[in-house]
């Protein structure tokens, strides 16, 4: 790696994350910058470092031990931290975020051990511009927030729910290059309704009961008014809201900020890539598909909007395409009689008698099942075996996060539709044998899209992210799956050539924001080795 004079020295340096390379300072670095004393004998290279540290991760005892294990690492070496995250990806990235994240977040204050990420509770009304001039980095380009009020199928953590921004921006570096110092997690706490913690002598969080109305949005507001003046080039993404707010909020700031919502837009560009590589282990190609949702939250609606754009792109007129998605709630079949509905449930409710949801499956026979309840368990064996029963290669989505609340295991899946089951899950879960032959399960996780999407987006400094974006982005997702993959009845591509992927997708997502006029620099004569050259490198 090329040579750079390092602004500190002594214990100062070795304190810094983003500089120290600890027993990898070289004996003319060590003479250099103060180190001698500081450090033992030995200089070992990064991979001598991974290797010890993957001994030790591996001898912990439990997933949660694991995540502490990592935080430490990356907030004493930070490109230690991350070159062993991409060297062993699908090892980590279940410890970083989803499954483990999740309990990361319930024990979050009382795992708390160093502070990482911008805090804002009601007390810094008027005031967000000047504490953020606290924090150290001025050239941020990727905000990650969260109210914490829905944490993966968790619910309302409050603050928490920091866990997530924190996770989520550390998949941005792994898994599509952004520099960690241009990442910028967020919590938004306002406070919670969870009155276990409220109870909890070491809940960190705002001890209040949730801030609600015009209060709550003008917080928020601030906040996004004065990411604008400070990081203009900066996108920022909603996660973790609760399902009314994350609709207000998506159609409140999407026209007006480079923002999206991961629930909603991440969530449908990953379920609508996986759908669209049913069609090579079905029969039935896309648009002649009809699929059925269990669960009418954020993701997904946001699903099925994505599937209605692909359904028009593939020919169908709106109205013909809306009638091919079925939405299931805890009231039963999503209908227009029904007085109970969400407008954002509205657009999705049809004309028809209203049924329980074994009903309605008999009724309507989709083609595809996708769980998004966030309860464990909602896909029984009678689910499976009528699916089954409807079609030779029924497709199931389990995408309830995490591995939990995912509505049933692939195991399960393939078992009760006698390996016939085209299955995909939102948390990893490990190939199963089935009758002598091995089939591995798709892994239907946000983290293929999100990171490239943000990358394209940046690069070119766009001005605005567009539902269209996310259909490029499903595409070019869709695409990385090869021959092979299928083979093993998977609908995604393996997870190891994430960064790969990640490009792609930037690239695709580049173009489409160069073709919409929305990109904020002339294009490059090469867009894919522009966007490559921009990866942050953890190698040292």
């Amino acid at each position: 790696m090329k040579k750079m004079t390092l602004p500190k020295r002594n214990v100062e340096l070795l304190h810094d994350a983003a500089l120290n390379k600890s027993t990898a300072f070289t004996r003319e670095e060590r003479e250099q910058y103060g180190l001698r004393g500081l450090l033992p004998y030995i200089v070992s290279d990064q991979q001598s470092q991974i290797t010890r540290i993957m001994g030790n991760l591996r001898r912990k005892e439990y997933d949660i031990e694991r995540y502490i294990f990592l935080s430490s690492l990356q907030e004493r070496n930070e490109r230690l931290f991350y070159q062993a995250a991409i060297e062993h990806i699908d090892e980590i990235t279940p410890l970083i975020y989803t499954p483990t994240v999740g309990q990361a977040c319930r024990e979050f204050s009382h795992i708390f051990r160093h502070s990482r990420g911008f805090y804002i509770t009601p007390e810094d009304r008027g005031s967000i511009s000047r504490i953020l001039d606290n924090w150290p980095q001025n050239d941020i380009r990727i905000i990650v927030i969260t109210d914490g009020q829905r944490i993966l199928g968790l619910g309302d953590l409050g603050a928490n729910g920091m866990g997530i921004p924190i996770g989520k921006l550390a998949l941005y570096t792994t898994c599509a290059g952004i520099h960690p110092h241009q990442c910028l997690p967020v919590m938004l706490d306002v406070g919670t309704n969870n009155k276990e913690l409220l109870e909890d002598p070491l809940y960190i969080g705002y001890p209040h009961e949730r801030m609600v109305g015009e209060a709550y949005d003008a917080l928020l507001d601030e906040f996004i008014q004065t990411v604008q003046v400070k990081y203009p080039d900066a996108l920022i993404q909603f996660e973790d809201f609760q399902t009314a707010n994350a609709f207000r909020l998506l159609d409140k700031y999407q026209d007006k900020i480079l923002c999206f919502n991961d629930d909603i837009q991440g969530t449908s560009a990953v379920a609508l890539s996986g759908i669209l590589n049913c069609s090579r282990l079905t029969d039935t190609t896309y648009k002649d598909l009809t699929m059925m949702f269990l669960g009418a939250g954020s993701a997904a609606i946001g699903i099925g909007e994505l599937m209605v754009k692909a359904f028009m792109e593939k020919g169908l007129p709106e109205e013909e395409a809306v009638k091919r998605l079925w939405y299931v709630d805890g009231n039963g079949l999503v209908v227009s009689g029904r007085k109970d509905l969400a407008d954002h449930k509205k657009r999705f409710a049809h004309n028809h008698e209203h049924l329980n949801f074994m009903d309605a499956l008999e009724k309507i026979k989709p083609n595809v099942l996708i769980g998004a309840t966030g309860t464990g368990g909602s896909f029984t064996q009678e689910v499976i075996e009528r699916m089954a029963s409807y079609h030779h290669r029924p497709v199931i989505f389990a995408l309830s996060n995490p591995t939990d609340r995912a509505e049933c295991t692939p195991e399960q899946a393939y078992n009760w539709s006698k390996g016939r089951a085209v299955y995909a899950s939102g948390s990893p879960f490990k190939p199963v044998e089935y009758e002598g032959r091995w089939i591995k399960p798709g892994q239907g996780n946000n983290v293929y899209i999100f990171p490239g999407v943000g990358l394209g987006a940046i690069t070119c400094k766009a001005s605005r992210i567009t539902n269209d974006i996310f259909l490029t982005a499903a595409k070019a997702l869709a695409n990385c799956v090869g021959v092979d993959d299928i083979a093993q009845g998977s609908v995604y591509p393996p997870f190891k050539n994430i960064r790969k992927i990640s490009l792609e997708i930037a690239t695709a997502v580049a173009e489409k924001l160069f073709e919409s006029g929305l990109a904020g620099i002339e294009r490059p004569q090469n867009l894919r080795e522009f966007i490559a050259a921009q990866m942050y490198d953890p190698r040292y």
